[in-house]
């Protein structure tokens, strides 16, 4: 989240002139939000334990925000545009899809913004990406694609969003499309790469029909009424057609499994896999979480096969405790 005195470039911001929707109530739902996370968390070495972002008010006291901000989140303050701070406490958390709420603990009198359809975004679209802070901190873009996206934690998603030019504090933000409805939360920041070599920056955005079927089970629930997904706990990357392990994590299933850095994962249950949403995929089609995950990996010049017992990741999280 960005400082109060800080503020994008005048040209970049939208102007209430430009829309058809009340551009300063829209932008006024968005909220700031610093998280602190237990040192001793399961995602505290990579994702920090002090986290900050943006989330916004989808109905009255629950804020949608990405979910890595307040995974194992202990505390939980949103910071509001009068400067006044009101405390939170985690509701919910998708891994799958990566949305968050947030409850609030206390009134919060600022409107709220409808949930518009991603579906019926286009290429090229004009969009307003807004984080707290009104239009000083929202920026005018477009969406340059809708695509597949793979992450390297275990993620896929069949049709992303991005946008550009990207903001710079994207975690949670909000994406508004032309009817002044929300169509997105702001996830990542990648590079795409030109013709020429050169690199432009994207914003990732989930898309927001994502979170309508399981609206409901996050809100009652805590999480989607469905089986979890085997997890393996790995992070791996692409290099050359080859799926490479970039880590494993501390106690999680490829670790019991004795699998390493460097690895490189040949096929899963017998079929070929050189893309990290194959992988993923082929994983997932196995069964529910605790299925036993058959690899080929080929490691120091010999290939063999690690037969990895899968987890449901949320059981290696610590959950949320309302003080």
């Amino acid at each position: 989240m960005p400082t109060s005195d800080w503020e994008l470039p005048v040209s970049v911001q939208p102007k209430p002139e430009h829309y058809d929707y009340d551009l300063d109530a829209a932008l006024s739902s968005v909220v700031g939000l610093r998280a602190v996370i237990p040192n001793d968390a399961f995602t505290a070495e990579i994702l920090g334990t002090e986290r900050a972002g943006n989330g916004v008010l989808i109905r009255r006291g629950v804020v949608l925000t990405i979910g890595y901000l307040i995974t194992e989140a202990q505390t939980i303050w949103l910071h509001l545009a009068d400067g006044a701070a009101v405390p939170g406490h985690v509701l919910a958390y998708d891994q799958e899809t990566g949305f968050g709420l947030v409850q609030a603990l206390a009134s919060i009198d600022l409107p709220t913004l409808r949930i518009g359809q991603s579906e019926s975004a286009k290429v090229g679209d004009p969009v307003v990406v807004a984080g707290a802070g009104g239009r000083k901190h929202s920026i005018v873009a477009r969406i340059a694609a809708k695509q597949e996206f793979a992450g390297n934690w275990e993620y896929v998603l069949d049709e992303a969003i991005f946008t550009t030019p990207a903001h710079p504090f994207w975690g949670g933000t909000a994406m508004i499309d032309r009817s002044g409805e929300l169509v997105g939360i702001g996830s990542l920041q990648v590079q795409q790469q030109r013709e020429r070599g050169s690199a432009d920056s994207l914003n990732m955005i989930v898309p927001i029909d994502l979170l309508k079927p399981i609206l409901q089970d996050l809100l009652t629930r805590g999480r989607p009424n469905r089986p979890a997904r085997p997890w393996l706990g790995l992070h791996a990357t692409e290099i050359d057609d080859k799926i490479v392990i970039a880590s494993v994590s501390d106690g999680g299933p490829a670790r019991r499994a004795n699998l390493q850095q460097g690895d490189v994962v040949l096929a899963v249950a017998g079929a070929e896999v050189s893309d990290l949403a194959a992988f993923f995929r082929k994983v997932w089609s196995l069964g529910q979480a605790g299925v036993e995950v058959p690899l080929a990996i080929f490691r120091d010049g010999r290939a063999f096969e690690a037969r990895v017992r899968s987890g449901d990741r949320n059981t290696f999280l610590k959950r949320p405790s309302l003080h």
